[in-house]
This record gives structure tokens, C-alpha cells and sequence, in this order.
């Protein structure tokens, strides 16, 4: 269940992965941290929420989170080195934000198929 998030913590994962939020983006996270989004009325994609170290029930919460899956997304073979992996549809296919090597993360929604990271095919 996402709930509301203190904006220092999305400022430590911009810092982290060297990137800026989109306003938009950081402005919904900020009242409910994750959650569900629906693209297009079909496509339904769980928003991974900012680590939140404020409690030990919101680091259990956000254990999951922004960073830790960039990271671990970045492992693939094929997964967009500007990417900022941002939800995931529950088939292992993430929802990405993307920057032009500014580090400022364009609002446009992107989405990449899970990879087997030793065979680079589509799992």
C-alpha cells in the first residue's frame, strides 16, 4: 500500500543514480510512494517506490526500491544505460525513464522486456 514520502529521499536517490526526477513524477510519489498505473486502459505496471528509511515498516515497504532495481536491471544484456527503471508489470517487463546524457529524466514512459541476462533472450 503506498503512502506519503518525504521529498529528501527521492533528493538521495537523484544523487545516487545522478539523475533529476521529472516535477510530475516526483510530485505524485511524494503523496503516495508507488502504487499502481494503468497505461493506455491495458497495461498495468507497479511503480517501484523511493527507499524510505524513515521507520523500519517503510524500509520493509520500500525494500524494493528505485535504485536497487535500476541497478539490478542494468545487469541485462540490452537494458538502456540511460535508464531509470521506475515499476515493473509483474512478467518481469520494466517501465523505464530515460535522460539524453543530461541526467534530467524525460516524462516519456518507456518499456523493456525482461532479459536472461546469460542467453539475452527474451525470457
Amino acid at each position: 500500500m503506498p503512502f506519503p514520502l518525504e521529498e529528501k529521499y527521492i533528493t538521495e536517490t537523484e544523487s545516487e543514480l545522478n539523475v533529476k526526477f521529472p516535477s510530475e513524477f516526483k510530485n505524485r510519489m511524494i503523496k503516495s510512494n508507488g502504487g499502481e498505473l494503468l497505461i493506455s486502459g491495458k497495461f498495468e505496471f507497479e511503480l517501484y517506490p523511493f527507499f524510505d528509511k524513515s521507520d523500519r515498516k517503510r524500509i520493509s515497504r520500500t525494500c524494493n526500491h528505485i535504485g536497487l532495481e535500476t541497478k539490478n536491471a542494468r545487469e541485462w544484456n540490452g537494458f538502456p544505460e540511460n535508464g531509470i527503471a521506475i515499476g515493473a508489470d509483474g512478467f518481469g517487463n520494466q517501465l523505464i525513464l530515460t535522460h539524453n546524457g543530461n541526467g534530467n529524466l524525460t516524462d516519456e514512459l518507456y518499456f523493456t522486456e525482461s532479459r536472461d541476462t546469460t542467453s539475452g533472450k527474451n525470457s
